[in-house]
């Protein structure tokens, strides 16, 4: 592949800078390109984090295993969680965003592409610096919820009694922090993206389902990531400088308070992406328009405002008395409503539709009905009895995984399916994804819905072990079964994906007769987006574009040939004098230091100095830097 590069005018940091080829991918400041990355680097996570659920399910296949002992158990079950939620779900989501949001609102990148291509290099290597554990004493060990006094054992540098370095935790509170520098300041750029950006025309009511959703998904980010930041900065200083905040007469219940504050919001910051992928993908296999508009985009909206008033229903065997669980428990039932008017709304679009079962179709009828099941099993728990007798066992597992595997990774499965021809200029196969979805459905109800009975027969949930005789050997073995009919789904997926590089359909503009902005450009789009910014007219104006209702209210397609003339805006090799932000080694070098610093809080200070001077060094050379060139 050849290389071509651009070099700066003048000045210390002008170096040449590889715009293609292998290289560009290390400076590129492309919106589409940083969607990419946080794609495969998400996707790598995945992998990661489900061999850590395979081995915990091979330990828990049969009583009294002895795959792993407590130890390492503990360790695979923190990283599996904090690796599910803060390495995959949260930067899927943020590569459907990077991606799409520019596209979809008529833009030709982001806000700050810089700050862009900063997000993504915090958040690699923030995930790295959290896997690093494993080889320097032993990862997290406390939870993917950090619960004290768990979590402020020991003092780094120290030696616990089994003579490991005493860094787990440490790794867990300086990762984390790493990461929600990414996601804080991705959150703004997306946000302003969105607010300042959209194409002429386009009006906050005129913008698609999926923007809204991103909208609400970034001020979340921005207001719940300060309150998890403040819980880990206490945690540190209990653990390094010996503060006692959440012990040694501190209030262990105040990190799950700040642990929580953060965490409810997150849950919908988790789900909220996949809700905006259906409520895109159901209107254009059905044929129809989504029904309800803005009673969707008001529910999104009250979702995100409700999700602030419910952390405490985590907290209900902490005894915060009568008055306190009754308002949590009351507000937890009333939260349930926006996502059953979105569900409805959902069921609406398809009843009546010329439904198309494709697969990024089936995998978003996936996601409702799998949903659905988790929210019920979740309204259960705003029953404060029933919650004090469900909690720390298998039916919370099963809780949260339907609403976050049984929905967010479904309904990120058929945003892929969905928008992959868009991206890489191929189509995935429909046969191999029809087996993907429906072998993920069958493994995904063998793994979890067992463990609503495990959690009704009374096992305890983060337990490495347990004897027999208690009815929980076959189900848990079911589960196993389960769990590795996931990893055989998720390799079909993979080789779908090897296969669609030479093999796979070549994607047209519009292969699946959209109804957004994406889908008026060539597939893959051009480095500019859009030759000429486009004007919007109406919600889902490009359907409007290209179908009209005769006299009977049946839509027909425009005539003369508008259907065809509506789109490859980008094909003809335009874009001449646009001018784009130039690539730049300085987001790299900038977010290199951080891990550096996170090291020295650990083993050296002479270490964080190195770091704060290599992030200076990043900073400064951004700021010097000419922003074209």
């Amino acid at each position: 592949m050849t290389t071509t590069t651009s070099v700066a005018s003048g000045g210390l940091f002008a170096r040449p800078k590889a715009t293609h080829g292998f290289w560009s991918w290390f400076t590129t400041v492309d919106h589409k390109k940083i969607g990419i990355l946080y794609g495969f680097t998400a996707f790598g996570f995945f992998i990661v984090g489900g061999v850590e659920a395979l081995l915990i399910r091979l330990q828990l296949a049969g009583p009294d295993g002895t795959i792993l002992n407590a130890d390492t158990y503990n360790q695979l079950m923190t990283m599996h969680g904090l690796t599910m939620i803060f390495l995959v779900v949260m930067p899927l989501s943020a590569a459907f965003f990077n991606y799409l949001i520019p596209l979809m609102i008529g833009a030709r990148d982001v806000a700050f592409p810089r700050l862009n291509a900063f997000s993504y290099w915090v958040f690699l290597f923030g995930g790295l610096f959290m896997y690093s554990s494993f080889l320097l004493g032993g990862a997290p060990d406390g939870g993917w919820f950090g619960y004290a006094p768990l979590s402020t054992q020991g003092i780094p540098g120290s030696l616990l009694p089994d003579g490991r370095l005493a860094a787990n935790m440490d790794f867990y509170a300086l990762g984390l922090l790493i990461l929600g520098i990414a996601s804080t300041v991705s959150a703004v750029n997306l946000a302003v993206t969105i607010i300042n950006m959209r194409a002429p025309g386009m009006s906050f009511f005129r913008m698609p389902v999926f923007i809204w959703m991103a909208f609400v998904v970034q001020l979340l980010l921005v207001f719940a990531l300060p309150v998890i930041t403040v819980g880990l900065f206490l945690l540190l200083f209990d653990r390094i400088l010996g503060t006692s905040f959440y012990h040694a007469g501190g209030d262990p219940v105040l990190w799950q308070h700040l642990f929580w504050l953060f965490g409810h919001p997150e849950v919908y910051i988790l789900i909220l992406p996949a809700m905006g992928i259906v409520s895109e993908v159901l209107p254009t296999f059905s044929r129809k328009p989504l029904f309800g508009y803005k009673v969707v985009v008001y529910s999104g909206i009250a979702i995100g405002i409700m999700g602030w008033g419910v952390w405490a229903h985590h907290m209900f065997a902490t005894g915060l008395g009568p008055v306190a669980v009754t308002a949590f428990g009351i507000s937890t039932m009333f939260i349930a409503v926006p996502t059953g008017v979105k569900i409805f709304n959902w069921l609406s679009t398809m009843w009546g539709g010329r439904i198309k079962l494709a697969t990024p179709m089936l995998f978003s009828i996936g996601f409702v009905t799998m949903f659905v099941i988790g929210g019920l099993s979740g309204v259960t728990h705003a029953i404060v009895p029933h919650d004090a007798q469900q909690t720390d066992t298998y039916y919370v597992v099963a809780h949260f995984h339907y609403v976050l595997f049984g929905g967010a990774i479904f309904g990120l499965f058929s945003g892929a399916y969905y928008w992959w021809p868009k991206v890489f200029g191929r189509h995935l196969s429909e046969p191999l994804g029809k087996v993907h979805f429906w072998l993920m459905l069958i493994g995904f109800n063998l793994t979890f819905a067992p463990f609503h009975i495990l959690g009704l027969q009374g096992m305890v949930r983060r337990t490495y072990r347990y004897p027999a005789g208690f009815g929980w050997d076959a189900w848990n073995l079911v589960s196993t079964i389960g769990a590795f009919t996931i990893a055989l789904s998720v390799l079909v997926f993979m080789v779908n994906a090897v296969r669609a590089r030479t093999r796979g359909a070549v994607g047209e503009a519009d292969p699946w007769d959209g109804r957004t902005l994406e889908w008026t450009i060539s597939s893959p789009p051009p480095e500019h987006n859009f030759d000429e910014i486009p004007t919007v007219h109406a919600l889902d104006d490009f359907w409007h574009r290209k179908y009209v209702e005769d006299k009977t209210g049946k839509l027909v397609p425009v005539p003369a040939g508008g259907a065809q003339d509506a789109h490859h805006e980008g094909e003809h090799g335009g874009g001449h004098g646009i001018h784009l932000p130039s690539p730049s080694y300085m987001p790299i070098l900038a977010s290199l230091g951080l891990p550096l610093v996170a090291y020295g809080l650990i083993y050296g200070w002479i270490l964080s100095i190195v770091g704060a001077v290599v992030t200076f060094a990043g900073l400064y050379g951004w700021a010097v830097e000419p922003g074209t060139e």
